[in-house]
């Protein structure tokens, strides 16, 4: 990948006055475009590059996603398949920059760890000292992950704060 050219393509958005045209993981490969010619411009390249390693780029593991409207691509005969949102390292991402599904399964999945949690927050033979850094060790990270491609809108604030209370209730054993 590196080989494509792709991180000195001017395509792509920018962020933080910085050009972005792909975030890569493992064989993950998400390609951004603020055009479709430039995106299929960058797909291309990722293509050549590959077959010259021998690779082949696999159309049916190929998505694009759009925030307006696109028309249908084909590559070798094969249509693309056009998707409103995809996963990407754990995070469900939506065309319209809608997170606020993600951050529910997010704060879902922390309750139901401190639920786990319950008896070893409820044990009078584990000191306060001990469970305020293993909440912090086990329920933030899950409830945290991926949250660096969230955009935030107040609501979902409230909801993070209030399961944050929540949280240091429950171990403090607040009613």
């Amino acid at each position: 990948m590196r080989n494509a050219g792709l991180d000195e393509a001017q395509a792509g958005i920018k962020i933080a006055r910085r050009n972005n045209n792909n975030f890569r993981y493992a064989d993950d490969t998400t390609l951004m475009a603020e055009s479709e010619e430039e995106l299929k411009s960058l797909l291309m390249k990722v293509k050549e590059e590959s077959e010259n390693v021998d690779l082949k780029l696999n159309i049916q593991k190929t998505k694009i996603m759009a925030s307006g409207p696109i028309t249908s691509w084909q590559i070798d005969g094969e249509t693309v398949e056009t998707v409103a949102d995809f996963i990407f390292l754990v995070s469900k991402i939506t065309a319209d920059s809608d997170c606020s599904h993600e951050m529910k399964r997010r704060l879902l999945l922390g309750r139901k760890v401190m639920t786990n949690l319950d008896s070893i927050l409820k044990s009078r033979h584990i000191t306060l000292p001990t469970k305020v850094p293993l909440v912090k060790a086990v329920v933030s990270p899950v409830v945290m992950y991926g949250c660096e491609s969230w955009t935030v809108k107040i609501a979902e604030c409230q909801r993070i704060d209030a399961f944050e209370l929540w949280s240091w209730r429950t171990l403090l054993r607040v009613p």
